[in-house]
């Protein structure tokens, strides 16, 4: 059970076992742009996510606000597409 979501059953209590689905934002820039630039960005987003009142409205939003360096999202897509390649595959979905 999620706490934004009291009354819906986690995958597992619902009968799917060993599987995690969540959610999550970023902030994604188009490639090329100057490290500078994105070290900017990602410092003055983290400060921003750890406002009192950011923090407040996005915890009312069922949204737990953690700010990480842009490698760290970037791993974290690239693990996240390849669970969710294994999943379609396993469970031969095909896309028309």
């Amino acid at each position: 059970m999620h706490q934004s979501l009291p009354d819906v059953p986690t995958l597992e209590e619902a009968g799917i076992p060993n599987h995690e689905v969540g959610y999550w934002t970023g902030v994604l820039v188009p490639a090329g742009t100057p490290k500078d630039i994105i070290d900017l960005l990602s410092r003055q987003i983290a400060k921003m996510v750890l406002l009192p009142d950011v923090k407040e409205r996005l915890a009312t939003l069922g949204f737990g606000p953690l700010a990480g360096t842009s490698q760290e999202l970037a791993a974290y897509i690239k693990a996240e597409s390849a669970e969710w390649r294994r999943v379609v595959r396993e469970a031969k979905i095909n896309v028309d």
